[in-house]
């Protein structure tokens, strides 16, 4: 079991460098970024209004893989709300960090993106150092990316169940049923992981293995493999324990949970991603990341700050 805890937080020299990254969200051009041309910038501010706020997140992550520098033009340079506990606010905290990339060493493919209102997420693949899952949340104010939240994790191989910490449904379908969607995630949330009523889990999954798809790299499908999950780790003595629920985002089918709670006697964030089928959870993606003490922030807005 111990082995398994540790791919789910690994520890890890290089951990701390990977995060910050990450979290820089930008390509190595952003070093010399002041190079690019003033006609370059204005094109980009031009298209972007015609260009989604979800393309435009896209865009940017893609451009830490492919070195394009445009997208870089979708953040606001004058404000920049950084959640990334590792990196400093505003585009001035990226240098720093990414001069610590090796070149042609990245890897940023996403495989999932989500738009509510003002906000885009993302279920990301990346490579720094070694490979991660992430989410990454952007907020945007008048046009322009002003803020980032992110949670990380090292990838795993296959769960129990054959399943990836990336394959399953991609398609946003039941765009109607948004917000009882992100209603009934927030229920769950409150009542399963944060009250442990349960009794009335049956209200949120179903009971056969199949109505569960799970893709926590060390859970099997169903509430069988949730079940015995969980009763290892209170065998331990070291129960999972989610206290706060501090946002839930949606589009149609998928709605992210971001809470904050302790794992493995640390205090972590949970980033949970759920689909929602004919009003019952079916399926999962999930990261955990350790925070850290707050003497070693590089910023001072916190990990969640909604």
């Amino acid at each position: 079991m111990n082995t398994i805890i540790h791919k789910i937080i690994p520890v890890n020299s290089n951990l701390a460098v990977r995060k910050s990254i990450i979290g820089a969200l930008v390509t190595s051009a952003l070093l010399s970024g002041a190079l690019v041309s003033s006609n370059s910038v204005a094109a980009t501010e031009t298209s972007q209004v015609e260009v989604s706020y979800k393309q435009q997140v896209v865009e940017l992550l893609s451009s830490i893989e492919t070195g394009d520098p445009a997208p870089i033009g979708y953040i606001n340079p004058n404000k920049y709300i950084q959640h990334n506990l590792a990196v400093a606010d505003g585009l001035a905290g990226f240098a720093a960090v990414m001069q610590l990339l090796p070149k042609g060493s990245t890897k940023a493919q996403v495989k999932r993106a989500f738009q509510d209102g003002n906000y885009v997420f993302t279920h990301t693949e990346y490579n720094f150092f070694g490979p991660e899952a992430g989410f990454d949340i952007f907020r945007f104010e008048d046009g322009k990316i002003v803020e980032h939240w992110d949670n990380l994790q090292s990838i795993a191989a296959v769960n129990p169940s054959g399943h990836t910490q990336f394959d399953g449904e991609t398609k946003v379908t039941d765009l109607d049923k948004t917000e009882q969607n992100k209603a009934l995630v927030a229920r769950f949330v409150d009542s399963i992981l944060i009250k442990g009523e349960m009794a009335k889990i049956g209200q949120f999954i179903g009971s056969k293995d199949s109505d569960y798809i799970q893709h926590n790299p060390n859970i099997g499908d169903g509430l069988s493999g949730l079940g015995k999950a969980l009763g290892e780790l209170a065998k331990m003595d070291m129960p999972m324990v989610v206290k706060t629920n501090h946002k839930v985002l949606g589009e149609g089918n998928f709605v992210l949970s971001i809470s904050e709670g302790t794992f493995m006697q640390q205090h972590v964030a949970f980033y949970d991603l759920f689909r929602v089928e004919n009003n019952m959870i079916v399926e999962h993606w999930d990261t955990i990341e350790a925070i850290p003490a707050k003497a070693d922030w590089k910023n001072s807005n916190g990990k969640f700050g909604f």
